[in-house]
């Protein structure tokens, strides 16, 4: 862990300046700017000299498309496209969806205009939304067998092409629990929700008041969060959708669904704790990533796509971070105390209506390069910093949050559940969750707020 003051002082000033930006990054990217041209970056090597992949040469002069709706990799993709461009003569221009556009408008513009990008990455939602009326079915591509459990089906067939893995859960800064106990710390020792809870009032009674960070942002609160009560239905896509389906029909009662209890006893907890309980709805993304490097803070639940802005805090690839789960109760037989949510967040779509055969043909060699070529399985974790979703890809990402998902879901300690939900559930539910976390509606109310939702979605 590094301190550095005045770093402190140049990122809290970007984050003033990038207050609309601080966006998820498994949903829109990141509070930070990945393309400050005064910042010093380091790039991660890539060996070249290995390149065993046939390229098809009836297809160089191919332009093609890819519009990128993952903010922080824009670069790296740029970097990718570039050497793909060298070896198969395939243009691939990637165009950024731009700030205050949501990539499923975005894409649908451009389709109503009669310019859809040759292929789009889009969350698993907006995928499933446009796969049967706008994407290429993709069910017999060579990747397939290399993806298995983190493909997207829709009505049998697959339309996207399972980018990379994002975990979520409760990142921990180990180096400062040890330092305010005074004692060695193991994460698996913190096996349910009571034990989370002794944990946090230790670093309390220590001089850690709160050690807690919370965003406030309505897609924390009403995807990353709220979310739970649906994945955690069984630990799988499919429970999770059966969960919303039972919502809706009234056959899953809200009220006594344990799930929802579970869920609001640990929110409950990260409340008490936080270090902005005072002031929830003006705590600041970025000071967030600020006060975990720095050791005001222990905890911050988020994803694993929040490791650049803890690196532009002053965090290192050597700290030692990691995840806890989002505990639900006291049952340390209960996977969702013992397994990080782990899916195929990012999604890429091959446009099946205006695109010419030889576009889509470029475009499929430009996939299968990132899974079976040496060069691309590289790139994919070392310059986009990726967690690959392909059995075949040898490489391991670097920084601590995605090594610690990656370990994870190679041991078995994960759990791949995505809920599939309507595009405004996190605005809509998000606001009702920031009422509840500024303690401005009680269990109650909230729970009338997400009945009423999934009552007009019917």
């Amino acid at each position: 862990m590094r301190k550095h003051a005045v770093k402190r002082a140049a990122v809290l000033g970007l984050a003033m300046v990038l207050t609309a930006a601080t966006l998820t990054g498994c949903r829109f990217g990141f509070a930070s700017d990945p393309d400050d041209p005064n910042e010093e970056k380091k790039e991660v090597p890539i060996d070249t000299s290995v390149d065993t992949f046939e390229y098809d040469t009836q297809l160089a002069g191919a332009e093609i498309t890819l519009l990128n709706s993952k903010a922080e990799i824009q670069v790296a993709l740029e970097k990718m496209a570039e050497v793909f461009e060298k070896k198969s003569g395939v243009h691939v221009e990637v165009m950024p969806v731009t700030e205050g556009d949501s990539p499923y408008t975005k894409v649908v513009s451009m389709y109503n205009s009669g310019t859809p990008p040759t292929m789009a990455i889009l969350d698993t939602t907006d995928v499933i939304a446009l796969a049967e009326e706008k994407a290429a079915d993709l069910s017999s591509e060579a990747w397939i067998s290399e993806a298995e459990g983190y493909l997207t089906e829709v009505n049998g067939n697959v339309y996207s092409f399972p980018l990379c893995i994002e975990g979520r859960g409760i990142i921990y800064n180990k180096s400062v629990i040890e330092k305010t106990l005074g004692s060695n710390f193991d994460p698996k020792s913190v096996a349910t929700l009571d034990d989370f809870k002794g944990l946090l009032e230790k670093l309390r009674k220590a001089g850690m008041e709160n050690p807690v960070s919370m965003a406030k942002e309505d897609w924390s609160l009403g995807a990353h969060h709220l979310q739970y009560i649906y994945e955690t239905f069984d630990g799988t896509s499919e429970g999770a959708q059966e969960a919303i389906e039972k919502i809706k029909d009234k056959t899953l009662n809200l009220e006594s669904y344990g799930r929802v209890q579970q869920f609001l006893d640990m929110f409950d907890v990260l409340k008490e704790y936080n270090v902005a309980k005072s002031d929830p709805l003006g705590a600041d993304y970025d000071e967030m990533a600020i006060d975990l490097a720095d050791g005001k803070t222990a905890f911050w639940f988020n994803g694993n796509w929040a490791w650049p802005n803890l690196s532009e805090a002053g965090a290192g690839n050597e700290d030692d971070y990691g995840f806890l789960p989002y505990f639900m109760n006291n049952n340390p037989d209960d996977f969702a105390n013992s397994r990080i949510q782990a899916s195929p967040s990012k999604q890429v779509i091959l446009d099946g209506q205006m695109a010419s055969e030889k576009e889509q043909r470029a475009a499929k060699e430009f996939m299968n390069w990132i899974v079976f070529s040496e060069i691309g399985q590289q790139m994919l974790v070392k310059t986009c910093n990726l967690i690959p979703p392909f059995t075949n890809n040898p490489y391991e990402p670097a920084d601590p949050l995605s090594r610690d998902i990656y370990e994870r879901v190679q041991s078995d300690e994960a759990f791949n559940a995505s809920a599939i939900v309507p595009n405004d559930h996190w605005s809509v539910l998000g606001a009702a969750m920031q009422k509840y976390l500024a303690n401005r509606s009680d269990r109650t109310e909230l729970i009338q707020s997400i009945d009423s939702y999934w009552e007009e979605q019917k």
